[in-house]
This record gives structure tokens, C-alpha cells and sequence, in this order.
């Protein structure tokens, strides 16, 4: 009986810890043999993504100052107008009733419709 071991067993078979039937010990490493270029990929992508955040940013600027609002496109003294203007209330009726008096209006009139000659 022959005490050496077969060219077949186990122990054999495995080479730097690697199994001869995998072509290419260094598969795992293969991606950094394009390093520059991932990188490179990479960092066209970021600098698209920053060229789009600020492109962005530009329009919600634009379209900012294409509102209007109050608080900040009114002069201060309209703003003070504005609350005066809030502050004002209709009267009870009695000088409406008072013009409508005076009014030579025909309340019996046709409605006006532009364009329509009666």
C-alpha cells in the first residue's frame, strides 16, 4: 500500500489559498486595474449632479422673484395703507340709500350685454 497522496485529493487543489480551477486568482483585485476610470466616472457624475443642484437652485431663485409678495415687493408705507385699509368697514346702508335716491338709473333697464344693440 502507497502512503503518498494522490494528485487528486484535496490539499492539492488548493494553491495560495485559490482552487486551481479558478482562472484568475486576482478576480476579485480586476477592478482596480480600471481604478482611474471608475473614478474618473465617478466623480463626471458628481460633478453633473452639483451642475443640476445648482441649475435648480437658479430657477426657484428666477421664479422666486417672478411672484409677487407683499412683504417684501411693497414699499413699508403701502404696508401701513394696507392695514388702515383693513381697518376701514362698510356703513350701515344709509348714505347708500341716499345715492341710490338721488340716481337717474332706469332700475327697470334691459341688462347690459357689450355688443348687443337694443
Amino acid at each position: 500500500s502507497t502512503t503518498a497522496s494522490s494528485p487528486n485529493s484535496k490539499e492539492d487543489q488548493v494553491v495560495n489559498g485559490h482552487d486551481e480551477k479558478e482562472n484568475n486568482p486576482f478576480a476579485e483585485y480586476m477592478w482596480m486595474e480600471n481604478e482611474e476610470d471608475f473614478n474618473r466616472q465617478v466623480e463626471e457624475e458628481l460633478q453633473e449632479q452639483e451642475f443640476l443642484d445648482r441649475c435648480f437652485q437658479e430657477m426657484l431663485e428666477e421664479e422666486d422673484q417672478d411672484w409677487f409678495i407683499p412683504s417684501r415687493d411693497l414699499p413699508q408705507g403701502v404696508g401701513q395703507l394696507q392695514q388702515q385699509l383693513n381697518g376701514l368697514s362698510v356703513g350701515d346702508g344709509h348714505p347708500s340709500e341716499d345715492i341710490l335716491s338721488k340716481s337717474n338709473l332706469n332700475p327697470d333697464a334691459k341688462e347690459f350685454v357689450p355688443g348687443v344693440k337694443y
